[in-house]
């Protein structure tokens, strides 16, 4: 198998605003997520060869991008993985790339969630068309929250560790214009906070919101000829994990093997032997608090069990070791689900530039994590490793 290390470049982003954008329209996002890509990789819309786009509940096929953007004649395609969807258009455009099919490709992933005038995400409570009894009536917040009484349980993970999850993205959140929640809360507020799904409170949520991000992807040794600061794909990994996790019997509800197998793919491919030392930032999915403090167990930034430790110490926050989430994270910016992947990435890859607000830059980024992870039951995730050269 072939390693991608090194063949692909990043040459531009661009990033609408999330939120409940009720001034805004699909193509509106689409269109102003792509141009800030064009401009910022220094193209003409004409300069795309091919592209993908990640999304779920809105628009279907390729048309809902090749239009609005004109893209005549050219390939478009649509990808459709739960909430990994974005990041995956990332990863078929790279490989499209690293193929020797295209130079130069646009990977998007937008959704458009508040004009369907639900409470949460569409379509999600499980149950119909699978058993007559399983998942009835269970929704996002009650699946991802079954791990924590078992954690809770062996490792003394309490409420008021998520809770300063919540606290350390809403204070990035506030440091980042693009963000939608941008109010810092306290442990106390999230532990009063009307109860979702047990351990759950509505500030341990995401909220539901509009969105859209873009990457022009291009050739590594094409890259000079646009920007010196490019940035270079390092590793990819992605994993779908067969079923529903927690109807497995030997499931010990302690994390999500998805994530586990992809992380491991990603970095071997990047030659990742200590990502808490080796990594100098990570956008990870924390669609709810509790599936944040898994994930830094499952991407092996700290061993199984002390992600409560080193949330305490402050690991994580803007001035840790590694901080986690710098933009705020899905907590502050919402998961428009086809959207989030490339929104992760475009945070990660500002950073490794320099160029976000100084009161949350990491200094000397050179190495960053994107971390998605979807699915009714959790068990589809991507890892990307990204650096500069």
């Amino acid at each position: 198998m072939q390693s991608i290390k090194d063949r692909i470049a990043i040459i531009g982003m661009g990033c609408s605003k999330f939120g409940e954008n009720w001034d805004q329209g699909e193509d509106d996002m689409i269109v102003e997520a792509a141009y800030e890509a064009y401009q910022d990789a220094g193209i003409e819309p004409g300069a795309v060869q091919a592209a993908w786009v990640g999304t779920v509940f809105t628009n279907p096929g390729g048309a809902s991008i090749a239009d609005p953007l004109k893209l005549q004649h050219l390939p478009v395609s649509r990808i459709e993985n739960v909430c990994v969807s974005g990041l995956d258009s990332f990863r078929n455009a790279c490989i499209a790339v690293a193929c020797g099919m295209y130079d130069i490709v646009l990977a998007m992933g937008f959704e458009k969630l508040k004009d369907l005038g639900l409470r949460g995400i569409p379509g999600l409570t499980m149950g119909g068309g699978e058993h007559p009894t399983f998942g009835v009536g269970n929704t996002p917040p009650g699946s991802y929250a079954l791990p924590f009484a078992r954690h809770s349980h062996k490792y003394g993970t309490t409420r008021e560790h998520l809770a300063k999850i919540a606290v350390k993205n809403h204070h990035n959140g506030t440091l980042c214009p693009r963000a939608f929640i941008r109010r810092e809360v306290t442990v106390e507020e999230v532990l009063r906070a009307p109860m979702v799904a047990w351990p759950f409170g509505v500030l341990d949520c995401c909220p539901v919101t509009d969105g859209a991000a873009a990457a022009i992807v291009c050739r590594a040794d094409l890259a000079r000829s646009f920007r010196h600061d490019y940035i270079l794909l390092k590793g990819l990994g992605m994993c779908v994990t067969p079923g529903r996790p927690q109807w497995v019997p030997r499931f010990d509800f302690l994390g999500w093997p998805a994530t586990q197998k992809a992380a491991h793919r990603a970095y071997g491919e990047a030659g990742i032997g200590d990502p808490f030392k080796e990594i100098d930032l990570a956008q990870v999915h924390d669609c709810f608090t509790l599936t944040e403090l898994l994930s830094y167990e499952d991407l092996g930034f700290c061993p199984k069990g002390e992600g409560k430790d080193y949330v305490d110490s402050g690991a994580f926050t803007l001035e840790g070791e590694l901080p986690v989430n710098t933009d705020g994270g899905l907590k502050c910016f919402g998961h428009p689900t086809g959207a989030s992947g490339l929104r992760m990435l475009y945070e990660v890859y500002k950073q490794l530039q320099g160029k976000v607000e100084p009161a949350r830059q990491v200094k000397n980024a050179q190495v960053g994590l994107v971390h998605s992870l979807g699915g009714e039951y959790p068990n589809v995730s991507a890892v990307a490793i990204v650096a500069t050269p």
